[in-house]
């Protein structure tokens, strides 16, 4: 959501690719198509991609997801096998059919749980294959892959959400909602967003389970 604000603030009109990929946190699908148009996305996509068939993680097999806190060495059960690999290279499709070159994405390297999928060189290294396997880019039109909130931390983001004059609540983070439609408040993603939002001191509208467990404070 802050992603697209700041493409729109930047004077690109938005062209809005969300993957279904069978994730246990379908809710943010419903969010996608919101924010896109509160945002007044002229195309949005919603695209069938059923990554359950290959399983591999806690977001689309039966796997509990964690919800013991974030960890700092091993990536967690929570990461989907190459899934931005997968999600860049059909957004570069998208945007070769549409015409575009500006690709923007919301990928975090500070405040997040250990994927190697958001990492600075991974995204340098795929600018440089989608310029290789494009007609675009051979063409000499290669593809920009904007990263606004790559070296933000979470508290940082909640800032930019509330200059940006957003609703937090549009957006969706929980990986594993209750069967009522409320975030868990304990997984990594729930985790990250309300310590980011408490740091910032800034509300989050979003609705948390009961029993969530209380936040770390940050006294640094």
């Amino acid at each position: 959501m802050v992603t697209a604000a700041l493409a729109k603030e930047q004077g690109f009109s938005i062209q809005a690719l969300t993957i279904d990929y069978n994730q246990r946190h379908h809710c943010e699908i419903e969010a996608a198509k919101d924010i896109a148009g509160r945002l007044g996305a002229i195309r949005h996509v919603v695209l069938p991609l059923d990554l359950s068939r290959f399983g591999g993680s806690a977001l689309t097999d039966d796997i509990p997801v964690p919800k013991g806190g974030v960890g700092d060495d091993d990536i967690p059960i929570t990461y989907v096998p190459a899934r931005n690999l997968v999600f860049l290279a059909l957004t570069t499709a998208f945007a070769e059919a549409s015409g575009v070159s500006d690709l923007f994405i919301g990928v975090n390297a500070l405040d997040y749980s250990g994927y190697p999928d958001c990492r600075p060189e991974f995204i340098a290294s795929f600018t440089e294959t989608a310029r290789l396997a494009t007609k675009a880019g051979v063409e000499g039109f290669p593809f920009k892959i904007h990263t606004p909130l790559q070296m933000l931390g979470k508290a940082d983001i909640a800032r930019e959400c509330a200059r940006l004059d957003l609703d937090p609540a549009w957006s969706w983070s929980c990986y594993d909602p209750t069967s009522g439609g409320e975030a868990c408040g304990a997984c990594d993603s729930c985790r990250l967003r309300r310590q980011g939002f408490a740091d910032a001191g800034l509300t989050d509208k979003t609705i948390y389970a009961s029993g969530a467990p209380e936040l770390e404070r940050n006294h640094g």
